[in-house]
């Protein structure tokens, strides 16, 4: 379950938003809000293509964890599933392609 954006971090680039498909998340004129937690299907996409390293996605999925985002930081926590399915720096320009097969299809 999404469980933090890390307003240190996130620039307000709304891809969260854009991808999470149970639109769990809201824009706002800064950055994206929780707003519907409970929808959070736990798919790690929003953690996936978040480029800053902004959100954690707790993989307990059955209720809202208490997280501590300075301990999720130390432990370098943020951004850790895009890094566990090897999306890092290398190999960022693979996202555009994914990204454009899964919305339009080609």
């Amino acid at each position: 379950m999404i469980e933090v954006i890390d307003s240190e971090r996130c620039t307000a680039c709304d891809i969260c938003v854009n991808v999470c498909p149970t639109n769990v998340f809201d824009k706002t004129d800064g950055i994206p809000v929780i707003a519907r937690q409970s929808d959070c299907q736990t798919c790690f996409l929003c953690e996936l293509y978040c480029p800053e390293d902004a959100l954690f996605v707790s993989p307990f999925a059955e209720a809202p964890q208490t997280v501590d985002v300075a301990a999720l930081k130390e432990a370098a926590m943020l951004g850790s599933y895009r890094r566990a399915v090897g999306w890092t720096d290398e190999n960022r320009h693979l996202r555009a392609a994914d990204r454009s097969y899964r919305l339009f299809g080609h």
